[in-house]
């Protein structure tokens, strides 16, 4: 049986009307109130919150006093977990594939002095004599690389690690190089005598070698190629550029050219030892969260006591016919180096950067004189007061 329910009445539907219509004009009375009292209010805290806004996105971060009142709300408000962490400086993974023979055990040392001060990790791998790597080593070490806490700074000597070709985020690359043949006698000089720390240190890196090679005349490995003083043995700055690519490791052009565009691609900064400087300023403008500061240090009475350690003793200026000889095997490692100063130097006027004296020339323009001999008896000179500690 189906039950109808009778309308409202005319009375009741009147009196509806009339309690909704006082509930209206109430609710539109309040909200006009409000927006006249508080309408400045609003658009104050609008107009400070954009501002905030775009102060925090063209500094990187929120400021300083922000994250220290956060901390301190975190710390005592309890029951909210641990904050965010701060944001990461860009870029924040730096890897220095270091040139034996470079520099390298100046900037080490530097780097070892800014780590406390800035608060990024270093790793330096004590790795010297293992530059080439199978695919299963570079994939293994560049695991490792890309797992250590960031900010890092990963340096040892190797060839160029390619991170995208094992699909991994690709950190900035830097390095420095220095005149091939200025690297070359360092470096001979160095496996026979040490350096300043100690003339028996060169008896631990090279602890096999004979009286006959170790007291064997410059000019006469040269002049009588000595496989130490020839290719491939020369060929050794280009590798450290090209990559892991067997091919890399034979003097030619496609070594020569596959190094020059990796330095494009994949380098920050590649600097020349001659104009040491120079590079440390250039690292503290493109890399301040790790150099800030470098050059000071580099310069001060501290860092001198330490540096003037690591010269190479001994050293000794072969003379103009074997100089020549060595320039010419040294071809594709010259062009390179060309390549690589001219590159410098571009960046240096992009960023405005004045270029100082330099402390001594490379072999490379010394060849090119007449009165080489006499000149390269000064750069001897000059080398062992002026260059202990680069070398």
């Amino acid at each position: 049986m189906m039950t109808v329910r009778n309308p409202l009445s005319h009375k009741h539907l009147s009196g509806y009307m009339r309690v909704r219509s006082r509930r209206g004009n109430w609710l539109a009375v309040v909200l006009l109130r409000v927006s006249r009292r508080d309408l400045f209010f609003c658009l104050t805290a609008l107009l400070v919150f954009c501002l905030g806004s775009v102060f925090y996105q063209l500094n990187g971060g929120a400021p300083k006093v922000l994250l220290d009142v956060g901390y301190y709300l975190g710390r005592f408000a309890g029951g909210h977990g641990p904050l965010a962490p701060r944001a990461l400086p860009f870029p924040s993974q730096v890897v220095y594939n270091r040139v034996g023979k470079c520099g390298s055990r100046t900037l080490v040392l530097l780097l070892r002095m800014l780590v406390d001060r800035h608060g990024f990790t270093l790793i330096s791998s004590d790795i010297h004599n293992k530059t080439r790597l199978t695919k299963r080593e570079q994939e293994n070490l560049i695991r490792n690389i890309s797992t250590t806490p960031q900010p890092f700074l990963y340096t040892r000597h190797v060839h160029f690690l390619n991170f995208s070709r094992f699909r991994t985020d690709e950190p900035v690359h830097i390095n420095i190089i220095r005149d091939p043949i200025n690297r070359f006698l360092s470096n001979y000089f160095f496996r026979r005598f040490g350096d300043w720390r100690g003339e028996e240190n060169h008896v631990v890196r090279t602890p096999g070698m004979k009286d006959d090679e170790r007291y064997l005349d410059i000019n006469t490995c040269i002049l009588e190629s000595y496989p130490e003083c020839s290719n491939p043995r020369l060929f050794y700055i280009i590798p450290y550029f090209c990559g892991q690519h067997p091919q890399c490791r034979e003097p030619g052009l496609w070594a020569l050219e596959t190094a020059k565009q990796n330095v494009l691609d994949h380098y920050l900064l590649v600097g020349v030892l001659e104009e040491l400087e120079d590079v440390l300023l250039l690292l503290e403008r493109l890399l301040p969260h790790f150099f800030s500061d470098v050059l000071n240090i580099y310069k001060s009475p501290e860092y001198r006591k330490l540096g003037n350690m690591t010269g190479t003793v001994h050293k000794q200026t072969p003379n103009l016919e074997a100089l020549q000889v060595l320039y010419e095997r040294m071809e594709y490692e010259y062009k390179f180096y060309n390549f690589v100063k001219a590159q410098f130097h571009l960046t240096k006027r992009k960023i405005g950067l004045r270029s100082g004296p330099k402390p001594s020339r490379p072999y490379s323009s010394v060849l090119q004189r007449k009165d080489l001999q006499e000149e390269l008896e000064e750069e001897e000179t000059e080398d062992s007061l002026e260059w202990t500690e680069h070398t």
